[in-house]
């Protein structure tokens, strides 16, 4: 029992820790950004050691990967909460949508998800993130459309690549002071004209 709990003591020290290095570089990475962070800022805000940074990561673009990670899945969360209660399945992709761009307003979370997230990590580990997470809601939300008959029946990955790109957009256009309702409104119209009862498009 006493080797149980000194068990789930240490995981609970090591999660600690970790949690506490994600925490400091992310408040770091957004007021200074990614490239002017270095690790010795890391640590010494986290209140720990260089050793104990390089236990838990190979290096600083692991720990990004980690930071990104948490955020893509903050993202999800919030995209599946502000959708759950939707009446048809074209007006949960329309309120998704909308927790989307929300969420996308938490200070510095543009930058983690869509500048130095691809930058550093690159489109192809970024694609395995978001599909995993934001892309994931978005691509079920379309594939349960589909189903439902709400929608016209499109090559589903493509047609959520594109969609997410058109969100990711619409994210960065609003956190540039672009008007956040007039986007939601735009995004909302692309998705009502995936209607099923709309013609055109392929099947």
């Amino acid at each position: 029992m006493q080797q149980e709990s000194a068990r789930r003591s240490n995981r609970e020290r090591t999660e600690e820790t970790r949690e506490k290095l994600i925490a400091a570089a992310r408040r770091l990475f957004i007021e200074k950004s990614y490239a002017e962070t270095g690790t010795p800022e890391i640590v010494r805000s986290a209140g720990l050691t260089r050793g104990a940074l390089y236990h838990h990561f190979a290096d600083k673009q692991a720990l990004l990967q980690a930071v990104v990670e948490r955020e893509a899945e903050q993202v999800a969360k919030e995209i599946e909460q502000g959708s759950d209660d939707a009446a048809s399945p074209v007006r949960a992709l329309i309120d998704g949508g909308r927790a989307y761009l929300a969420a996308m307003t938490e200070p510095g979370r543009t930058r983690l998800l869509l500048l130095d997230g691809p930058a550093v990590l690159g489109r192809a580990r970024m694609d395995e993130i978001d599909s995993r997470h934001g892309n994931r809601t978005l691509r079920e939300g379309l594939a349960a459309a589909m189903r439902a008959g709400a929608i016209r029946r499109l090559p589903l990955d493509p047609l959520t690549g594109l969609l997410g790109a058109a969100f990711d957009r619409a994210a960065l256009t609003i956190e540039a002071g672009a008007d956040a309702d007039a986007c939601h409104r735009a995004l909302a119209g692309l998705i009502e004209g995936l209607s099923a009862g709309k013609t055109g498009g392929a099947d």
